[in-house]
């Protein structure tokens, strides 16, 4: 499977930016999807996960009430809405694919990354 995110840019702190990540292949409303960020110098971390029909989403407590993850499997895309953005945001982000049915927070559990946007949120 392919994944291709876009969606960042620059934003100020406060604002907001919507993810989408686009799947090529027929496994995607099959499978969980996650998203994960890389911030400069920093090791990738979990954001979100969701589960392949949409029902089920986890959060990581640093973007919760803030981040809403969610999918339209009729498009093979998944998306990031951030909303109320801090610096501390700013970071790579990657969505991921897993085979995994129960709910994956760690990099390992993914199969498939793709490629990521940059989201940069300016104080």
């Amino acid at each position: 499977v392919q994944l291709q995110a876009s969606g960042g840019g620059l934003v100020q702190t406060g604002g907001s930016l919507r993810l989408s990540c686009a799947a090529s292949g027929r496994t995607f409303s099959s499978r969980n999807m996650g998203w994960f960020r890389q911030a400069p110098g920093k090791e990738r971390e979990f954001v979100a996960h969701i589960s392949a029909d949409g029902g089920s989403t986890y959060y990581t407590d640093s973007v919760r009430g803030r981040f809403t993850i969610s999918r339209d499997n009729a498009k093979n895309t998944v998306y990031l809405q951030m909303n109320n953005l801090k610096p501390a945001d700013t970071a790579i982000y990657y969505c991921a694919q897993t085979v995994l049915t129960v709910t994956a927070i760690h990099d390992y559990e993914y199969e498939s990354f793709g490629r990521g946007t940059l989201v940069t949120v300016s104080s």
